[in-house]
């Protein structure tokens, strides 16, 4: 990413979230903020409603990063309140006793001017949409990616996999936060898909590659929502979805 005027974006959000038709309680948590360029999910673990606390947590502390001077400011700013989101779960869980461990897995995409950067830990995905093409930008931390990546399991094999939902990374759950960063230019037409596993278990990218091709971002969140609740609907699920086009320095950005 590079210190550029951000005006240069004008960006139409759509997002939807729903707690599926299994769970009871909705442990995902999604934030929408354009005018710091931060867009984000996060999908809590814990049981007994602190999943819910800890995705609220780490979206919380998010939703405190202030317009950015630079995209090294507003990398800088995520950093630091990942940190601290980081330290605030393994306080909660301290708190709770009995080895408590309250996490949440975290998806963010970051928009300065002509450049994004995609952060993630754990299994919620970040796509980009661009000429009728979809991309994973994002790499599933879990144990079932690991095996994929070994050659021991078949992707085929994945969806069925015994402990497919078992993520080696998240915030709150280990000695440090680990996270991956992906970036690149942005181009007139991008669209980024961020969205939580109870999306992905039900929804195949090229679905979702549909939806998001042509159709505004809300309509293609309601869409995608409607698919997976169809189709069972066994987990939380949360969809935001971003287009991209260019705008001159007055007109500003919207979301």
């Amino acid at each position: 990413m590079s210190n550029l005027d951000p005006s240069f974006l004008l960006t139409t959000t759509g997002a939807a979230t729903h707690p599926g038709l299994v769970r009871p309680i909705n442990e995902d948590r999604f934030l929408v903020l354009p005018e710091s360029g931060v867009w984000a999910i996060a999908d809590g673990m814990g049981g007994h409603e602190a999943g819910a606390l800890a995705s609220q947590t780490v979206v919380a502390a998010l939703k405190s990063i202030s317009v950015p001077v630079s995209a090294t400011d507003l990398l800088a700013q995520l950093e630091d309140r990942i940190i601290r989101a980081d330290a605030q779960l393994k306080e909660i869980a301290r708190q709770h006793g009995h080895n408590a461990v309250i996490g949440s897995t975290v998806a963010v995409l970051l928009l300065f001017n002509r450049h994004y950067a995609c952060v993630w830990s754990g299994d919620s995905r970040l796509y980009l949409v661009r000429a009728a093409r979809i991309v994973q930008i994002s790499r599933d931390h879990t144990e079932v990616q690991e095996l994929i990546d070994q050659g021991v399991l078949h992707p085929d094999e994945a969806k069925t996999w015994p402990r497919r939902n078992v993520v080696t990374r998240a915030l709150g759950a280990y000695d440090a936060p680990e996270l991956d960063l992906d970036q690149g230019s942005i181009e007139p037409g991008d669209v980024f898909v961020i969205c939580s596993d109870g999306l992905t278990s039900h929804v195949a990218d090229d679905e979702i590659l549909a939806h998001t091709v042509n159709e505004h971002p809300q309509a293609a969140s309601d869409a995608l929502l409607a698919l997976a609740l169809e189709r069972g609907g066994v987990d939380n699920i949360t969809v935001v979805i971003v287009r991209c086009s260019g705008s001159s320095p007055q007109e500003g950005t919207a979301s």
